[in-house]
């Protein structure tokens, strides 16, 4: 019995052709009250089909937002978002996404969750439930599928909310901080698994993230914000080779790339809180306490 692709059409040579994420000179604002903010600023970005491309920048910089764009959940003010060539008019099956929170179907056992974005497809009972076990084995989540979510770890919570996202084919997953919530090792875990699926499938995936090793290890490419409004401030190429191993993020290579990345990020977070704080930026560094506690200080 044949089940749903897992991935974009492939070329005769086994590279994706579908799954390309274009953003043209993508101007974001919003209206509060009768303040105008500029949230993003004539941006350009590309995934190619197969691709893994992370965004990165200083807190509020445009990061999530122009996920959003690429999900259809907002629509730019200006420019263009596309996907394969049709613009983006709205939230579709083809753009698969996952958040930072978990979030599944508490009433559900693992396996329901991932059958149902099938379900709603209109597939077949026997053959989403097949399609549904071939997806939990790519994520080694076979052994679980009869588990409830609250049985979980929160990692394993997140595996599951990766391959409910990938049971309706999409040509792109989009992923917004997904691991932000887990400890230091399990982060570490999920990313490797993630990578894994990724080899796997080759579908292609816009990853947002505050973590700068997180978006060397896993990325193909990796587009560098400015603080707000967001504009690139670099696109940076990962040279590292494929598979991706954990033993990489102590090469020479990975901590020179992990030195110009924080270095660019570091410069774009102190605009960021000079432009919040102003001119006394660091006045308050050099008070003097003068060896008093805070109540007396206050």
């Amino acid at each position: 019995m044949s089940v749903a692709p897992l991935a974009g059409p492939v070329a005769a040579g086994g590279e994706p052709t579908r799954g390309h994420v274009a953003l043209r000179d993508v101007h974001l604002r919003f209206e509060s009250g009768r303040q105008s903010i500029d949230a993003v600023q004539g941006f350009d970005l590309e995934v190619r089909p197969g691709e893994f491309v992370s965004l990165i920048g200083p807190s509020g910089c445009g990061k999530s937002t122009l996920l959003n764009v690429v999900a259809g959940f907002i629509a730019p003010t200006a420019g263009a978002a596309l996907v394969d060539g049709e613009p983006i008019r709205g939230p579709g099956a083809d753009r698969g996404m996952v958040f930072q929170q978990y979030s599944l179907f508490p009433w559900k056992t693992v396996r329901q969750n991932v059958e149902f974005g099938f379900k709603m497809k209109g597939v077949g009972r026997a053959r989403r439930e097949e399609a549904a076990r071939t997806l939990l084995g790519i994520a080694g989540l076979l052994a679980f599928e009869n588990h409830y979510p609250d049985q979980l770890s929160g990692g394993m919570r997140q595996r599951v909310g990766i391959v409910r996202a990938l049971a309706t084919s999409p040509r792109v997953l989009l992923l917004d901080e997904p691991f932000g919530a887990l400890d230091a090792q399990t982060r570490a875990v999920m990313q490797q698994i993630l990578t894994n699926m990724w080899q796997k499938l080759r579908i292609s995936v816009l990853f947002v993230t505050h973590d700068i090793e997180e978006a060397i290890f896993l990325s193909d490419r990796i587009y560098v914000m400015t603080a707000r409004p967001g504009r690139l401030k670099m696109m940076l190429p990962v040279p590292l080779p494929r598979p991706r191993d954990p033993a990489m993020t102590s090469s020479p290579q990975f901590m020179a790339l992990r030195r110009t990345v924080s270095d660019l990020i570091r410069e774009e977070s102190l605009k960021a809180m000079g432009m919040e704080l102003g001119d006394g930026l660091l006045d308050g560094l050099s008070i003097d306490a003068r060896g008093k506690d805070l109540a007396a200080m206050l």
